[in-house]
């Protein structure tokens, strides 16, 4: 995330986001995405609130949801490609709402893959849905 100036982790054990990004837009305005951070080897899952499927009172079930506009903006899949590579896959929380499952193949979403555009934009409701419908991802 070395395009960004500013990248911090959030260091709130109960966030449903793990790290913020914050830039400049076009307009000079700041803006700030909330982002969770999932391992993707084959796919991205959605769900959040449980480590393991077991939550931290070691219930199974019980606090898991998944994830949307509510909780963060934007769902990074971090694919690794090799033993200091990886590649991201920026799913935003409205396409996320919209497919209501929990969660997707890499295969699916491999026009998400590194699609900084999409990051950028991922609170821009029509400009998300529009873009991932045209690359297949919602219908």
């Amino acid at each position: 995330m070395k395009k960004y100036q500013n990248v911090s982790q959030v260091d709130l054990p109960l966030s449903p986001y793990d790290v913020i990004i914050v830039f400049k837009d076009l307009d000079g305005s700041e803006n700030i995405i909330r982002a969770q951070v999932k391992t993707a080897k084959k796919s991205v899952s959605f769900t959040g609130g449980s480590r393991g499927d077991v939550d931290r009172a070691y219930q199974s079930g019980i606090k898991e949801y998944i994830q949307s506009s509510t909780y963060s903006d934007v769902i990074n899949g971090i694919h690794p490609t090799g033993s200091d590579s990886f590649a991201l896959y920026f799913i935003p929380t409205i396409v996320v709402e919209r497919l209501n499952q929990k969660s997707i193949s890499l295969h699916k979403i491999e026009k998400l893959k590194n699609n900084y555009h999409i990051l950028e934009n991922c609170k821009n409701q029509k400009l998300i849905i529009e873009e991932c419908i045209k690359l297949g991802i919602l219908s």
